[in-house]
């Protein structure tokens, strides 16, 4: 193995090892995050909705797990687990779309497993997961038929996608839903930040989990976040600084 791959798997084993040690502390002492106002809306939505009866719409995009936005997409199940794990309390349990074979495959574990969890006397309906559609639009498409008629008062939408999310946003806010969204897209953020109220900007996607309790992990991740962040920046001022002092 050369120095390169002897690095990145040093840094690979030192993110593990924090990660660890962090998760860990966050059970004895949770850490305290700063505010984010579409994590607050989330909670808020998804007890009104239990309360009154209307349904979860969460839609994860139509990324392939076997790529780089693939990601985007594991944030989504991971929030998805929890919020459904709320929600399947109610009398509506909550529904998932997909534009990705695969990736509703695993949305169709994860509601099922969220719903094992809370009611596992109660047959899980497998058609609360939906794939609508293999390409963008056919997707979004796909997406604004299904969840027509499915008295809807929340849409999360989180993942990859690309312009087609406006339709969804704009679908969704035309009939008075509440939409939280946030993509790994640059166009779908572009598109997002006019279409929807609530969005998560940039890496606030990647907190999905540490803001709605899904686990430890997911807490402790944004901490090593901050620890490589850190350790980056001082790398590159010391680099900076020997070159200044001609030692490079």
């Amino acid at each position: 193995m050369n120095l390169t791959g002897l690095i990145g798997l040093g840094f690979v084993a030192f993110s593990a090892i924090c990660l660890a040690i962090f998760a860990v502390a966050q059970h004895r002492a949770p850490f305290t995050f700063r505010k984010i106002p579409a994590f607050s809306r989330i909670q808020h939505s998804v007890r009104l909705l239990v309360e009154n009866g209307s349904r979860l719409h969460f839609s994860l995009g139509n990324a392939s797990m076997l790529g780089t936005d693939g990601a985007s997409a594991l944030v989504g199940l991971a929030l998805l687990r929890r919020l459904g794990e709320i929600t399947s309390l109610g009398d509506r349990p909550p529904i998932a779309t997909t534009g990705n074979a695969v990736l509703n495959l695993l949305a169709q574990d994860t509601l099922r497993a969220a719903h094992n969890a809370v009611m596992p006397e109660d047959p899980f309906d497998m058609t609360n997961a939906r794939l609508t559609g293999f390409t963008p639009f056919s997707y979004a498409a796909g997406v604004m038929a299904s969840t027509q008629k499915e008295n809807i008062s929340s849409s999360v939408l989180i993942g990859n996608f690309g312009s087609e999310v406006g339709l969804l946003a704009e679908a969704a806010s035309s009939q008075g839903v509440t939409v939280i969204s946030a993509s790994d897209n640059l166009i779908a953020q572009a598109v997002l930040y006019v279409t929807s109220s609530d969005m998560l900007v940039g890496e606030e996607l990647f907190a999905a989990g540490a803001y709605n309790q899904a686990g430890s992990a997911h807490a402790a991740s944004l901490i090593v976040q901050d620890v490589l962040r850190w350790l980056i920046i001082l790398a590159l001022l010391a680099g900076a600084g020997l070159k200044l002092a001609g030692l490079l």
